[in-house]
């Protein structure tokens, strides 16, 4: 790659490219189980709900502009004893795809595991999501878990993957 992405936090100004990127994923339908496009007034909640010291959004910036973003949620939350637990959701731009940008947001946000607290990254994704299991596997994610068929698009069943990598 010959210019690397800048990965930094996401705030509130990046909130409509995100939801853009995300967009794309809806209309792909095959990296997310959403099924309607998002607007940006309906994804304001979602955003708050971010905490940089715990479970970030994380924008990858190329030529200063946002072409992918990753996210940290909390897996079962509530639950105290699955804490260091968090849930690695990541999309792309869908022409900036093979720039190495997707790598980049990985092994930042791998990296960036010991600031936040945590110690097992888990994805969750649909079977038919090949690229992204392609690009978890290179960082070391294993397969731990199929739900098989349990997503519908438009008559096609999709089942859901768990990958998970522990930290420790």
């Amino acid at each position: 790659m010959d210019n690397p992405p800048k990965i930094r936090l996401a705030n509130i100004n990046d909130l409509l490219v995100i939801v853009d990127i995300y967009n794309q994923a809806i209309a792909s339908k095959t990296a997310t189980a959403d099924l309607k496009p998002f607007i940006v007034e309906q994804r304001i909640d979602w955003f708050n709900q971010f905490d940089i010291d715990h479970y970030p959004i994380y924008v990858a910036e190329l030529n200063r502009k946002i072409v992918g973003y990753a996210t940290l949620t909390p897996y079962r939350n509530g639950r105290e004893a699955l804490k260091k637990v968090a849930e690695i959701s990541f999309y792309l731009n869908y022409n900036s795809l093979g720039k190495g940008i997707g790598s980049a947001l990985i092994k930042h946000v791998i990296a960036d595991c010991h600031r936040v607290n945590k110690e097992t990254l888990l994805a969750i994704l649909l079977d038919v999501n090949t690229a992204s299991i392609k690009l978890l596997q290179k960082f070391g994610f294993k397969e731990w878990g199929n739900l098989p068929l349990n997503s519908n698009f438009d008559g096609n069943k999709y089942g859901h993957l768990i990958y998970g990598l522990n930290l420790k």
